[in-house]
């Protein structure tokens, strides 16, 4: 036998005790799951989980082995938690998780031939974005801002709305993401679109005759290396990228250009002086289909939530090891600032998997304990390019 084949089989015994004690702890958490229903008792004791996890992380001599054991425990409670609320089997007591059951009871089916609105004028990738997703012939109406558009999805006078939610190169747009928060909206789709930004002018116009450049921030943060060599050239921010399209050709500014789509220049009526001028190549806008009612779609394969947590060491970590001890990819996990509340934060998650799938309810019901304010936002399917 080499000298691997006995660590191996030295690792063999130590795994069958652990197993066996595993085991042998799991039918000691079922009765105290079983006490739990009797006494009509919450499964999560946050607090009780804390100090195990800090006890038995004392008894290791390194920082390093503190971290692993308190890794090992926590997987070990979340197991254990599931396992109780199998038992407990709670329900609208957890008030992310009735939240969860509401919506559910309210889903919808898609829409036919719907109406969507989208922030920007025609010829935005907003409106590229809605056509790409529900069809060129689709009824798409723009709006001058993002809350104009989460108004009239309100008001009833969409049936979904198209908006961007990050772009591979200035990330997060966090407007959007702020009135994920504030509105009881859900996000049913998403689709992708391939941002080419140009520089148009009016017909005629070279670019030496420049001293004007209208466009929406993220247009001119994607071009910045561009616009770095035209230092000259005073930089306007403006509602959308096509928006500056037509305020150049609709004012007739000899001296301005706008920093825009093809699509729109040409809608527009501008010429095209330089193509592309967006430092990355591979510069992707990402759109959400934002709903008034919860949609689960064929092939939903990403589960979207917001929440926030309590202003204390480890709550982000602890509701993190949900996701990594159910198998679940976290995907995405933006956080943005609580207004009312001091350096608190509200997070955004997304995540592999499918709500209506064996073993979701148990995780809807730790993410829901872990957080008052749990809200599901979505579960559809991502985008494939």
């Amino acid at each position: 036998m080499s000298q691997l084949d006995e660590y191996r089989a030295r690792l063999d015994a130590i795994d069958g005790g652990l197993t066996e004690l595993f085991l042998r702890r799991m039918e000691v958490t079922a009765q105290v799951g079983e006490y739990k229903r009797s006494a009509k008792l919450p499964v999560l004791d946050a607090q009780r989980e804390q100090e195990v996890i800090a006890r038995r992380s004392a008894l290791a001599s390194t920082p390093a082995d503190r971290a692993a054991v308190a890794r090992f425990f926590e997987s070990i409670m979340t197991l254990s938690r599931r396992q109780q609320h199998k038992i407990v089997k709670e329900g609208a007591e957890d008030a992310g998780y009735a939240r969860w059951l509401g919506q559910l009871s309210q889903q919808r089916e898609p829409v036919a031939n719907p109406r969507v609105v989208y922030q920007g004028e025609p010829g935005a990738y907003s409106e590229e974005a809605a056509a790409g997703f529900f069809g060129e012939g689709v009824e798409a109406r723009g709006l001058p801002w993002f809350g104009d558009v989460f108004q009239a999805l309100a008001r009833g006078e969409a049936d979904y709305a198209m908006l961007p939610i990050e772009n591979s190169s200035t990330g997060s747009i966090r407007q959007v993401y702020d009135l994920l928060a504030q509105y009881d909206f859900c996000l049913v789709g998403e689709w992708q679109v391939k941002v080419e930004h140009c520089l148009a002018a009016l017909p005629g116009v070279s670019m030496e005759e420049i001293k004007t450049v209208y466009s929406h921030e993220q247009g001119l943060q994607q071009c910045d290396r561009f616009l770095d060599e035209h230092r000259g050239w005073t930089q306007v921010p403006a509602l959308d990228t096509a928006g500056s399209a037509k305020q150049v050709a609709q004012r007739g500014e000899r001296t301005a250009a706008a920093i825009c789509s093809q699509r729109a220049a040409k809608l527009y009526g501008l010429d095209v002086l330089a193509a592309p001028i967006n430092h990355n190549t591979a510069n992707f806008t990402r759109f959400v289909v934002v709903s008034p009612s919860l949609e689960l779609r064929q092939g939903r394969d990403k589960i979207s939530a917001v929440f926030s947590l309590p202003h204390q060491s480890g709550s982000l970590h602890e509701i993190l090891t949900i996701f990594a001890v159910s198998g679940l990819n976290l995907v995405k996990l933006e956080s943005r600032p609580i207004s009312d509340r001091g350096w608190e934060y509200r997070f955004f998650v997304e995540f592999t998997g499918d709500l209506t799938a064996p073993g979701m309810d148990g995780v809807l019901h730790e993410l829901s304990q872990l957080s008052a304010d749990f809200r599901i936002l979505g579960n559809f399917k991502g985008y494939e390019r």
